[in-house]
């Protein structure tokens, strides 16, 4: 008989993953704690864009905001963000608050298995004696650990739950043989047997430091091409003629992945009284590049910036996708709006409801009405009309192309003046 799995979480990966379990024939329930979300799934709508309607009504899953459904769980999956604070320490709070309401709630012989990204030793260190306390078990008798970390890519229609190789770990063999034969039922992928927590836990947080810092070193190259005053994109087309050459591109690193991960890796160097330099030097770089990119725009105006009127396309932080959780478009619309230009905001992905809450003032491609045009979430609804974008420059004006994905030329011909990270 098949166990049932509890998904604790939602969002972006919890809900694919809750799916993908459901159309296996597993007895699935969803638990999540915002009881509008909880309402929006049961009548077959994903804010998230991951799963359709028909794929939520495809399947058998039991979604609640009552805690009580965990008790029905033999295995417990925890798909929780793990952000990090104003001053960039790793914020464990919304793993430790959903480890004390399971634990409340956990049943004996049950397995947990934390999904989030988190600094090794988080699993057995901190969540496991949570869940301890909070039901009288005890971890490794009566209860067990598990980590098999997120892989989800937010919009990739491609690179699916199922499709991506899944590393598994238990606290025990036992249990993470339990775990690799539950995951490989669902992750036609196969998965990856990792030999301890702390192991899988290491391997994810690294994997998105990686790409930070090869994002870095390609920002910074990016910065140098435009002293020297040459383009980037021309630059990494000629390197990327050999074949060992990595093709990473410069950009604004923003969401809940690649700009916070690397701060879980410093936090747990500080607690071993380890200085880490690489880590916090790819941060450094990344995290001041929306104001690079607020000043390569604020120096090509031909305007002063309090007369400049400026539209920004893409408030998320990627394209095609509606999450702007640490989005550094909103950071580029601040330092502009700083500057004491007049900012208004277009994405097709952002609610009114969430663009009044941010304060932003909206915009669209009207012709002949901005002094710059700010191209930086390359959504296929702007892609589908260039055109567009480039008659809302005024005459004369910028268009300001981060990811240099429009044809200069074509700019240029039109009159306007072509700026590109």
């Amino acid at each position: 008989m098949k166990e049932t799995i509890c998904i604790v979480g939602l969002g972006y990966v919890g809900l694919p993953l809750a799916h993908a379990f459901a159309k296996a024939g597993y007895e699935t329930l969803g638990y999540d704690i915002a009881e509008k979300r909880i309402g929006e799934l049961r009548r077959g709508h994903d804010r998230t864009r991951e799963l359709n309607e028909k794929q939520l009504k495809e399947v058998t899953m039991t979604f609640s905001a009552d805690s009580e459904i965990l008790e029905r769980a033999d295995i417990i999956i925890m798909a929780l963000p793990t952000p990090v604070d104003a001053e960039n320490k790793p914020d464990l709070s919304p793993v430790e608050s959903a480890s004390k309401t399971v634990g409340k709630h956990l049943k004996k012989g049950a397995i947990v298995v934390y999904e989030s990204t988190v600094y090794p030793g988080t699993t057995e260190e901190i969540c496991g004696p949570i869940l301890e306390k909070e039901s009288g078990l005890v971890c490794g008798k009566d209860f067990f650990l598990g980590y098999s970390p997120e892989r989800i890519n937010p919009g990739d229609k491609e690179h699916t739950v199922t499709k991506i190789v899944k590393v598994v770990a238990g606290q025990d063999e036992k249990t993470t043989d339990v775990l690799c034969e539950l995951y490989s039922s669902v992750i036609t992928a196969g998965v990856h047997r990792a030999p301890s927590v702390k192991v899988a836990e290491m391997a994810k947080a690294i994997e998105n430091a990686q790409r930070d810092l090869n994002i870095a070193f390609m920002n910074e190259i990016a910065l140098l091409s435009n002293k020297i005053g040459i383009k980037t994109k021309d630059v990494l087309a000629a390197a990327a003629t050999k074949w060992n050459f990595l093709p990473f591109k410069p950009g604004l690193v923003g969401g809940h992945c690649i700009g916070v991960d690397p701060y879980y890796l410093v936090e747990k160097a500080r607690q071993l009284g380890m200085e880490t330099h690489v880590i916090d030097a790819g941060r450094q770089i990344n995290d001041r590049m929306s104001k690079e990119v607020a000043m390569q725009v604020l120096n090509a105006l031909d305007v002063s910036p309090a007369k400049a009127r400026i539209l920004v396309l893409g408030l998320t932080f990627k394209e095609n996708i509606p999450d702007t959780r640490n989005s550094k478009s909103m950071d580029v619309v601040h330092h502009l709006q700083s500057a004491g230009c007049a900012v208004e905001v277009n994405d097709p992905y952002v609610s009114d409801e969430e663009l009044k809450r941010m304060e932003m003032t909206t915009g669209a491609c009207e012709e002949n009405r901005y002094d710059a045009v700010v191209f930086l979430a390359p959504h296929r609804e702007y892609l589908a009309d260039v055109q567009g974008m480039i008659n809302a420059v005024k005459k004369g004006g910028v268009f300001y192309d981060l990811k240099s994905l429009v044809d200069r030329d074509t700019i240029e011909r039109a009159g306007r003046r072509y700026v590109a990270l």
